[in-house]
């Protein structure tokens, strides 16, 4: 996994701080709030994949060739 987002309902992040028992840089948390992808090198499988899952578990996996 190159880059994770968290763009889900209300308050994603808060949840996810209560299971990691941890607080969190807020910067951070600004710069997984996207859905703009940060530029990355090609991988040399020449694949891409990108993986959706929403705040119900539900979950996606999509392979795109680079």
């Amino acid at each position: 996994m190159r880059h994770a987002y968290f763009t889900g309902a209300h308050e994603p992040y808060e949840k996810l701080k209560r299971a990691l028992r941890a607080e969190i840089d807020e910067a951070a948390w600004v710069s997984l709030y996207s859905t703009i992808s940060r530029p990355f090198d090609h991988p040399k499988t020449g694949k891409i994949a990108v993986k959706v899952i929403n705040h119900y578990g539900d979950e996606v996996l999509k392979v795109f060739p680079a």
